[in-house]
């Protein structure tokens, strides 16, 4: 009786999801996970029932679909506690199920949440725990050659492929890593230059249109002037900077002071 009352609370969230309806999506979602508990097969107990398989194919394809929603809610968290219990379906239950024609996409998706986040020691970790063949898989190359730029700074070439997706929620983890980079990109520019032209901004930080640098530029606090270049520090802001340095003929002296008592110690 669980067994098929999940199964078309599972219809139902498949059905929301694929209309975009996440609303109705997470309140079935929350009803399916109070369902599954009544399934004995499911992790951690394992039993061995008569609908076992079924018990599990349907555990893990909840979980699957569960992504899906947080990715498309933009929910971090809830993401990454589906992707950890949907792991222990990949790992423990391979001599039970055949294996999930999802399951490569969703380690990709799940490696582009951990680039967003910029946790790149737990992207390699989770790298090393998917098998060679797998990783030979679109979804997950992608991935691999966004992190390779992204440790090169090789930032347009990110933002560059952050306008090539393969699916609607790819295009959205890629557009956050894409601000992401961008955001770096224009730490850099910060400290790099004390004014730079709005069209070299554009081509820098991979705008469309010299409009969106000016937005940006807005957000950020930065000065756009009448001749069109952005200023990144203000007198004022480096009068302040220049009050803060560290007095460096100052440090020389006491360490030459230092060197001195020391020798005469020795």
């Amino acid at each position: 009786m669980a067994l098929q009352e999940s199964t078309k609370l599972f219809q139902r969230l498949k059905d929301a999801l694929g209309k975009g309806d996440l609303s109705t999506a997470d309140s079935v979602l929350s009803q399916l996970k109070l369902q599954l508990i009544q399934l004995p097969a499911l992790p951690p107990s394992f039993e061995q029932t008569p609908t076992a398989q079924q018990e599990l194919l349907l555990g893990r394809e909840v979980l699957e679909q569960a992504v899906l929603l947080s990715l498309k809610k933009q929910d971090e968290a809830a993401m990454e506690r589906s992707f950890a219990q949907l792991r222990t379906y990949y790992n423990d239950t391979r001599a039970l199920l055949p294996a999930s024609p999802s399951e490569v996409t969703m380690q990709g998706l799940n490696l582009l949440r951990l680039l967003v986040q910029n946790r790149i020691a737990e992207f390699h970790t989770e790298l090393e725990l998917i098998p060679p063949q797998a990783q030979q898989e679109p979804a997950i190359l992608q991935p691999v050659q966004l992190e390779q730029w992204l440790m090169e700074g090789a930032y347009n070439k990110v933002l560059a492929a952050s306008n090539q997706s393969a699916s609607e929620v790819h295009g959205m983890l890629l557009a956050q890593l894409a601000t992401t980079v961008r955001d770096e990109a224009a730490s850099c520019s910060e400290k790099a230059y004390e004014r730079l032209r709005v069209a070299d901004a554009k081509k820098l930080l991979l705008f469309d249109n010299e409009a969106a640098v000016r937005a940006y530029a807005k957000e950020h606090g930065w000065t756009v002037t009448v001749d069109d270049y952005i200023v990144f520090r203000s007198a004022a802001t480096e009068g302040t900077a220049a009050a803060k340095a560290i007095p460096s003929l100052e440090l020389i002296n006491n360490a030459l002071v230092y060197a001195k008592e020391l020798e005469r110690i020795v």
